[in-house]
């Protein structure tokens, strides 16, 4: 009845379907952690902008590496900027999400002596990517700057590739180490977000806040994949009782008419064998 499961077609078939299952059920769990990563970062950094503000000192020193529930807290850093190692951070997109250009990047020295990189905000890259571009000068003097902490950029972090052989004063990652051997004083790790005060103009613009109250469709995408998985057995059981009911109406079909025999209708059996009705006259004499 179900010999035809041995066949080398539903063989293929059911090999494919057993491998489809594990595979979609991974998937969905896969999406429900990247759910549960995106909520558990909204909470973090809805926390994180509602703290109270502390000095930068507080949360970070030179070579440090910035934790993560650190992350997004505001602080308040009070120094001059160094604008001669002051740089460029390409490839980055506005506060519209479609415009790119350069994050402004400047160190702080603080009253210590050491500095902290503070990402002033965004420019438009303008027609030529070759050289320094026109960078709203920064405050002179003593200045309190507020923003977000945030952790230094890597490749592995961040996704973007860290390429060599930009031009002067133009760079990929916000990374505090690197920016160290620039500057040639003591870096905080890490780097501020600044969101205070507001610059003369609104240039740089201001990163604005991070979104935390859209969730993605991770959730949406996780139930997929579990409905997927559910679906192909029950797909496979269709398949078969519909191959299943095939094959006997074939054979009931080939029976009735093995059962009844030539059709007189057809040729063949309407040529009948041909006889010799007359007979032979005796002769007479």
């Amino acid at each position: 009845m179900y010999r035809f499961l041995l066949s080398r077609q539903w063989v293929i078939l059911t090999l494919v379907a057993l491998v489809l299952i594990p595979v979609m059920i991974k998937l969905g769990f896969w999406q429900l952690h990247r759910h549960e990563h995106k909520v558990a970062q909204n909470q973090l950094i809805a926390s994180s902008l509602a703290a109270r503000p502390v000095p930068v000192t507080e949360l970070t020193a030179p070579g440090r590496t910035l934790p993560r529930h650190d992350m997004w807290r505001t602080v308040t850093a009070t120094g001059t900027y160094d604008t001669a190692h002051e740089v460029v951070v390409r490839q980055r997109t506005a506060a519209d999400e479609q415009s790119i250009g350069y994050y402004v990047l400047t160190p702080l020295v603080l009253g210590d002596g050491r500095a902290v990189l503070v990402n002033r905000g965004w420019i438009s890259a303008g027609n030529d990517l070759t050289r320094f571009p026109d960078v709203p000068a920064a405050p002179r003097g003593k200045v309190t700057v507020t923003g977000r902490m945030m952790a230094d950029e890597t490749t592995a972090f961040s996704g973007i590739k860290d390429t060599k052989g930009l031009p002067a004063r133009q760079i990929m990652l916000i990374n505090s180490k690197e920016q160290a051997k620039r500057v040639g004083r003591p870096l905080l790790g890490g780097y501020i977000e600044q969101t205070g005060p507001e610059p003369p103009g609104g240039k740089p613009e201001l990163v604005p806040e991070p979104d935390h109250d859209s969730i993605g469709p991770h959730m949406a995408y996780a139930v997929q994949w579990w409905l997927f998985a559910a679906a192909v057995p029950v797909g496979w059981v269709i398949l078969v009782r519909r191959e299943r009911r095939d094959r006997a109406e074939a054979a009931a079909k080939e029976k009735e008419a093995a059962e009844a025999g030539p059709d007189p209708e057809t040729p063949e059996a309407a040529k009948a064998p041909e006889t010799d009705d007359t007979k032979p006259v005796p002769a007479t004499s």
